[in-house]
């Protein structure tokens, strides 16, 4: 799905190495963090394999395109949504979407169909028709994650998707990643939310320094899952016994404000689910 090979960047009239030979393989069907510090190089390394930054060594391929040498075809099987809104705001929301579905070229029944669901799923369809800037930020944050599934790409690119989001819209982009993944595809996203990392990714890898340290499994494997904070901390040269401790009650008491609570999202995620049940039932009768 992806593969990245001793991937290397420098930016220009700078001497330290933002990525600096990394390498990792993600599987189809598969949630894969991506961890690391503020300047560990995880941006960078998400402009890069999504063609929007140049590289200096290495290989980035999507769906066996690599994205230097077939940018296009590469950039087709890919869906992105960056850390920030770039987005135009004078656009409503179905205008913007259908101007990235004509990027794309998707047939217009099927992004007409498409449009229509996402925005029911994401509880957009009475903003849908109105202008991006008046859109709250959790809003825009899911207006961007429409445009980016709209071609139904295999590889989902999220950078920092959760942030500042409160937790009903966590829970529903949490929702669909899942969905997304079950149907073969593969979600690759950056996080500071470790512990949402370790409840919902398959694996993770942490960068530090421009470097990949380590890739962790994390499904079925609950001692990676428990030590998940503690490797953080220490491979990243950030471990302080005091600070991790009160790092790791604050989790568990839910006491950090820029984080929705893990425990809140998951009962969301159950609610849904057992709404998605009944409604299949009812149909089947």
């Amino acid at each position: 799905m992806l593969k990245v090979e001793n991937l290397k960047k420098t930016y220009p009239k700078s001497d330290r190495v933002a990525v600096d030979n990394i390498s990792f393989e993600l599987k189809p069907g598969e949630i894969f963090g991506f961890l690391g510090q503020n300047g560990a190089g995880k941006s960078t390394t998400i402009k890069c394999l999504t063609g929007i930054l140049p590289f200096d060594s290495g290989t980035i391929t999507i769906c066996g395109h690599d994205i230097v040498k077939e940018p296009i075809k590469a950039k087709m099987e890919m869906g992105y949504v960056p850390d920030n809104h770039s987005v135009y705001e004078k656009l409503t929301g179905r205008e913007y979407v259908n101007y990235v579905a004509d990027l794309y070229k998707v047939p217009a029944l099927v992004r007409t169909e498409r449009i229509d669901r996402y925005a029911k799923l994401f509880k957009l369809e009475a903003a849908i028709d109105r202008q991006i800037k008046s859109y709250s930020h959790g809003m825009k944050q899911k207006i961007c994650i429409i445009a980016a599934l709209i071609h139904d790409p295999k590889l989902w690119v999220l950078d920092e998707p959760m942030m500042g989001l409160d937790p009903q819209s966590t829970a529903e982009i949490i929702s669909y990643m899942r969905e997304h993944c079950a149907k073969g595809n593969t979600v690759f996203f950056s996080s500071h939310n470790l512990d949402l990392v370790k409840k919902l990714c398959h694996r993770a890898a942490i960068v530090n320094d421009g470097h990949l340290i380590d890739i962790i499994d994390l499904a079925g494997n609950d001692k990676n899952k428990a030590n998940l904070e503690e490797t953080f901390f220490r491979v990243t040269g950030t471990y302080e016994q005091r600070l991790f401790e009160d790092y790791v009650a604050q989790e568990s008491a839910d006491m950090r404000p820029d984080i929705p609570s893990v425990q809140d999202v998951e009962e969301i995620v159950e609610e849904q689910d057992a709404v998605e049940e009944i409604n299949a039932e009812e149909e089947q009768k």
